[in-house]
């Protein structure tokens, strides 16, 4: 079955976490204990109406506020599909709460409340969305019930919108509008007749009918190797296989490898799941491989086609979404943990504070402070084999370690 990872986005009081509430409760995805909790906790705050954010919003310092302040993941099944949405907070100090939640998602929810319109921060939630190379992005025009389900100002809102979307460097986006009412349902999982003017699939139905082809990043394949497998049993004494998984494309049986950084050529030779043979590995599948040549490689290593070689440097520039209070400066020293491979790096140069409302950049910059996002140049003390974010959602990301405190100060994707 697929799976489908979703971000939501939103101001403060735009309904998020009521709108992951209401799609639990109306696809049946709450626990009766559960949604017995949500009864009694909305009947003893006089409401006459179920609060469903009190099924996300899972810390104490969250109910009591009625905030999101922490990035939560939420479970759920359809016959057609598993979900994962990622529920992260609205506030501005909390950008890179979103940049966390939304780094390894496929599709995205942006709401908007229908009384407020596009604000300030709506801004920010789309410079993510575009940063991140989030393909799919449904803007959820939420509260509809609050403007009578008005059409004129659902357009007004899409047109505001639109104009924001001329904004983004991002242009293979598909963006889709909705007009809902998560607190009553309407346009969420089913349709309502009280918005007659909208002909459109239900925030559901909008997902259910997703294609894994429209919503990943499809680049050259990345075999990055996790583990060196040696049995040195009677049966399998000779054998020798590399595992890992698949990114950004497939590998099949007969394809010409490279093994980096030896750069040594080989052929695949056989494809393992478990104790099955396969022909081919598509993307995102862990599998083992073994070669036709006997190679010298190890954790950290990687296959890729010969045709199709990433970039090997000792230096790249990244955009950077600083994560921690103490700050990012010149000419300190952090590990960069990509993918398998963790390798000492010094900040060489900031070149520029990006502002993520679309407002433009800062050149005067003497440092990063927490939530901030900058276009910063990295030295390495060893070649690492990347490829542009942008061209490789996997392969061009990366974290920065914190060398005294072993935290994960920062997220970087390499342009």
């Amino acid at each position: 079955m697929d799976v489908l990872k979703i971000a939501t986005a939103g101001s403060v009081d735009d309904g998020k976490s009521t709108l992951i509430g209401r799609i639990l409760y109306d696809t049946k995805s709450l626990t009766s204990d559960k949604l017995e909790a949500i009864e009694k906790t909305s009947k003893s705050k006089g409401y006459d109406y179920l609060d469903f954010s009190l099924a996300t919003d899972g810390l104490v310092a969250e109910r009591e506020q009625g905030i999101t302040i922490d990035v939560a993941h939420i479970y759920f099944s359809t016959a057609k599909k598993s979900y994962i949405i990622a529920d992260t907070p609205g506030h501005v100090e909390y950008t890179r709460n979103m940049v966390t939640g939304a780094s390894t998602s496929q599709a995205a929810i942006i709401l908007i409340d229908a009384r407020k319109g596009v604000i300030e921060q709506t801004n920010r939630h789309f410079f993510i969305n575009n940063l991140l190379r989030i393909k799919d992005v449904v803007v959820a025009i939420n509260k509809m019930d609050l403007v009578d389900y008005s059409e004129e100002t659902y357009n007004a809102i899409k047109a505001d919108f639109q104009e924001l979307m001329a904004k983004r460097d991002y242009q293979d986006q598909k963006i889709t509008f909705i007009p809902v009412s998560a607190l009553k349902g309407d346009n969420v999982v089913n349709k309502t007749d009280k918005t007659p003017w909208y002909t459109g699939p239900t925030l559901l139905e909008h997902f259910e009918a997703l294609d894994r082809k429209d919503i990943f990043n499809v680049g050259t394949p990345r075999f990055p190797v996790q583990y060196v497998i040696r049995p040195k049993t009677e049966d399998f004494h000779d054998f020798r296989g590399f595992a890992g998984k698949v990114y950004g494309g497939e590998l099949s049986v007969g394809d010409e490898v490279v093994a980096l950084p030896s750069q040594t050529k080989s052929k695949i030779k056989e494809i393992y799941f478990h104790d099955k043979k396969y022909q081919t590995a598509s993307r995102r599948s862990s599998v083992t491989i073994t070669l036709e040549d006997e190679i010298n490689i190890s954790r950290g290593d990687m296959l890729v086609k010969v045709d199709e070689m990433p970039t090997i440097e000792k230096q790249f520039t990244a955009t950077i979404s600083w994560m921690d209070s103490n700050k990012l400066t010149t000419g300190k020293k952090y590990v960069v943990q990509h993918g398998v491979n963790k390798v000492l790096a010094k900040v060489d140069n900031i070149h520029h504070k990006i502002n993520p409302d679309y407002s433009g950049i800062d050149t005067d910059v003497d440092g990063l402070g927490m939530n901030d996002i900058a276009q910063v140049t990295f030295k390495l003390n060893k070649p690492i084999f990347y490829d542009k974010f942008k061209d490789h959602r996997t392969n061009g990301s990366f974290i920065l370690i914190d060398t005294q405190t072993n935290s994960t100060v920062g997220a970087g994707f390499i342009s």
